[in-house]
């Protein structure tokens, strides 16, 4: 039988704030803030401005949640609520840095750990047990070790595989370790909420419910083809699996390599301008064609992905020429397609950018015109990849590159 970990940040970005004030302190302790409480242990979110109509709560301590506070609502409603609430504004610098060493510690105990998120990993102990013959005390003490070298919070569920590690790493938090073998699941998933089985959404759940299928257990009990004709055949045959405690899904340490690259960005606050919109995909341009040329392969097609206040999404695509792997020629394209996918006047909440197609043969077409150009932009972009690579991504920025006015949430 497998023994699988999901490790998963309690609170992670608020965690993250409160460990880098509470180190700040403690290095300054005689300054204001050292006496400031830790912000796990009062009201308060990660959140924007809240004097701006779009801005939302990013996370949440638990003292909040008790106001009835919920993660991606206003901030504004969150502040009726809670009055005194504390609000901390995001920095994205710093969870990037606290998950790359979270992640660190967990590579030490197993080679095959998959990372599902910015704060959450599959962890495969199959075949550990010489090592590690008890895995609930390894699991204790993994949870105790990131506690004590960086300052935050873990929960831990144990299982034979992914989906019940998961669903057992949800329960009872924070700083808890449990399990959730089959043997367990009918008396510790069962009962729940039908809502609470993973991937099962508001909509599915709504349905369910409709048919007197409150719990997870009720799913389960439930014959198979029926939940199919209610969901459909994919989403009803998984949902039927997962409260039934079927997975066989392997945690993935190494992946293929990727068909496309990526990267868009959630905003704080609505981006309103051609020049806010122009700045985002120069950064989103920059990122995406640096690991393009990381991996030394170039891409034939770009495409650009918007989101409104709707929250629908809308993308347009364009064949290149030829594959790229530069800068420029991936902004110029994705500008060209942004102004052809967006009026100027509707709110945007999300802008994303890739490069698909990719070309892994090492070859390109020579243009007939500007291939001078050409060889100076690519010897410039490797130029640029090498100061990051030898000092870090922030020693060399573009010109017109995102700016301090345009609030990111999510990368």
């Amino acid at each position: 039988m497998r023994t699988i970990f999901h490790i998963d940040v309690n609170s992670a970005y608020l965690s993250w704030e409160a460990t880098r004030r509470r180190r700040e302190a403690e290095q300054h302790p005689d300054s204001e803030t050292a006496a400031e409480p830790d912000l796990r242990d009062i009201p308060s979110i990660i959140g924007g401005d809240p004097s701006r109509r779009t801005s939302i709560v990013l996370a949440k301590s638990v003292p909040a949640k008790k106001y009835g506070i919920v993660t991606g609502e206003p901030v504004s409603a969150a502040l009726r609520k809670c009055p005194g609430l504390v609000i901390a504004p995001s920095d994205f610098a710093l969870y990037s840095e606290m998950s790359h060493a979270f992640k660190a510690i967990l590579k030490e105990y197993t080679p095959v750990v998959e990372e599902f998120s910015i704060d959450e990993c599959f962890l495969d102990m199959t075949g550990m047990q010489r090592m590690y013959p008890d895995s609930v005390k390894t699991a204790h003490d993994i949870k105790d070790r990131i506690k004590s070298e960086l300052g935050f919070t873990v929960n831990i569920g144990i299982s034979s595989n992914k989906l019940l590690a998961k669903m057992a790493s949800d329960f009872e938090k924070p700083d808890k370790v449990h399990t959730l073998f089959p043997d367990e699941i009918e008396e510790k998933m069962w009962p729940l909420p039908v809502g609470e089985l993973f991937l099962c959404g508001k909509s599915s759940a709504d349905k369910l419910m409709r048919l007197h299928m409150n719990t997870i257990g009720d799913l389960a009990k439930a014959d198979e083809l029926s939940i199919r004709a209610i969901l459909g055949n994919k989403t009803g045959s998984m949902l039927w699996h997962y409260a039934n405690g079927i997975d066989e899904t392997p945690v993935a340490a190494e992946h293929e390599a990727p068909k496309g690259y990526s990267n868009e960005i959630t905003f704080d606050d609505n981006i309103t301008t051609w020049e806010q919109g122009d700045k985002v995909l120069l950064h989103l341009a920059d990122n995406v064609s640096a690991r393009i040329r990381r991996d030394g392969v170039k891409a034939s097609c770009i495409s650009v992905t918007i989101r409104g206040n709707d929250m629908k999404k809308h993308s347009h695509q364009r064949m290149l020429d030829a594959p790229t792997d530069g800068t420029s020629r991936t902004y110029e394209t994705a500008r060209e397609l942004f102004r052809q996918l967006w009026d100027g006047h509707t709110n945007l909440r999300l802008i994303g950018l890739a490069m698909t197609q990719i070309d892994r043969d090492g070859q390109q077409q020579i243009s007939l015109f500007g291939g001078e150009t050409d060889e100076k932009e690519r010897s410039a972009d490797k130029a640029v990849d090498a100061l990051r690579e030898k000092f870090g991504s922030d020693i060399i920025k573009r010109g017109g590159m995102l700016g301090s006015d345009i609030k990111v949430r999510k990368r």
